[in-house]
């Protein structure tokens, strides 16, 4: 079991001010937010902030992934592993540094940090394996040593080794969130990054949560092979394409979508090659479109129907893909900013949250939402050694 609080030499505070970090699969920016929280309710949202990653930092993070993909069961970890795990350690610190000065005393003391790291892989237990493994790259020493604080870290071992899918891991803060707008359940939050996820807080208070399958992950790549761009900018490409209902149906007849229950998804579990003969706008149009049919029956897959759908992440953004999960979901979907969150730090937010209740021992995952056991904490705890 990992180190509590305690056991780090540092006192427990019943609300702790926690900086936390998210960096995506999109390799766009480091993410960061400031929550005053015990890990169960929510006492106040601080100042949030974004710096973007620099060319170098996607490079050598981009070469781990490749390395990751090709990494065979039971072998060392590959060597482009630690120089990326350092890049994105600098990343971070350096993105620290810069929010917390332009900041200055309105940061005011930082308690801990909860850091996420940079996803290379992600293989869930399945069918053919009662194990997954997921790799998120990060040297959260240095990063404690930097910024002279405990570092909260690693939050989905634990979980892949109890044989759970070591995600989604926000749907417990999505509670608090919904918790403390006052949204009636049940109501659903789903997050559109490289992947989709959803959750679902339900009338009595349980939780379900999956991924629903990819989201912007495969449109971005899509057109990072056609163009010098990173993304779809506001959905353009895919709104002057046509969709292929060939390539679409071929997509959305893949076994995942026959699952129930707790389930995740790697970024490159699917391929494009269902749209590899097709015009730039037309791919990006068909991409959309799998990712909103994919919402839809993530949605129809819930055991209650949600009165709601609130939006988070890059994807919200988005208006192409928001207005065809909405045509397909057959339900209320708003923006996060629609309910008066911060739909661009809501995963920064969540990684604070998970860190004080790592160090509180508090569960991170569920039976409902990972498909672990029971109830699990998670996450380690670094202090640090300058």
């Amino acid at each position: 079991m990992a180190a509590s609080y305690i056991e780090a030499g540092v006192a427990v505070k019943a609300g702790m001010r926690v900086l936390g970090f998210m960096t995506g699969t999109s390799l766009d920016a480091v993410d960061m937010a400031i929550l005053e929280t015990d890990g169960e309710m929510i006492a106040a949202f601080g100042p949030v902030g974004e710096r973007k990653l620099d060319a170098s930092v996607r490079s050598l993070v981009e070469a781990a992934t490749r390395a990751a993909l090709d990494w065979p069961w039971g072998a060392d970890r590959p060597a482009e592993f630690a120089p990326a795990a350092a890049a994105v350690a600098r990343a971070h610190l350096e993105a620290a540094q810069d929010f917390l000065a332009e900041l200055g005393p309105a940061a005011g003391w930082i308690d801990l940090v909860g850091a996420h790291g940079q996803t290379v892989l992600h293989q869930p237990p399945g069918p053919a394996r009662r194990f997954g493994r997921t790799v998120q790259l990060l040297d959260a020493q240095a990063l404690a040593d930097g910024l002279g604080r405990p570092v909260a870290y690693d939050f989905r071992t634990l979980d892949v080794a109890a044989g759970g899918q070591g995600a989604p891991l926000a749907p417990v803060y999505h509670a608090a969130l919904t918790g403390r707008a006052g949204l009636e359940p049940p109501v659903a939050v789903l997050n559109l990054g490289g992947v989709g996820n959803v959750t679902l807080m339900r009338r009595d208070g349980g939780l379900e949560a999956y991924d629903t399958g990819p989201a912007n992950g495969m449109i971005d790549l899509w057109v990072q092979s056609r163009t010098g761009e990173r993304c779809d900018w506001d959905g353009v490409l895919a709104r002057a394409g046509r969709v292929d209902e060939i390539a679409l149906s071929g997509y959305l007849a893949h076994s995942y979508f026959a699952g129930r229950g707790p389930r995740s998804l790697d970024r490159y579990d699917f391929s494009l090659d269902g749209v590899a003969h097709l015009s730039l706008a037309d791919g990006a149009a068909t991409l959309t479109a799998f990712a909103a049919q994919a919402v839809r029956i993530g949605l129809d897959a819930l055991s209650e129907r949600p009165r709601e759908v609130i939006v988070c992440g890059g994807g919200r953004r988005n208006p192409t893909l928001m207005a065809a999960i909405a045509d397909h979901a057959g339900l209320p979907v708003r923006a996060a900013e629609a309910v008066g969150w911060r739909g661009d730090a809501i995963e920064a937010e969540a990684f604070a949250f998970l860190a004080a209740r790592t160090v509180r021992g508090l569960p991170l995952s569920f039976p409902g939402t990972t498909g672990v056991p029971r109830p699990m904490a998670g996450g380690r705890i670094l202090r640090p050694q300058a």
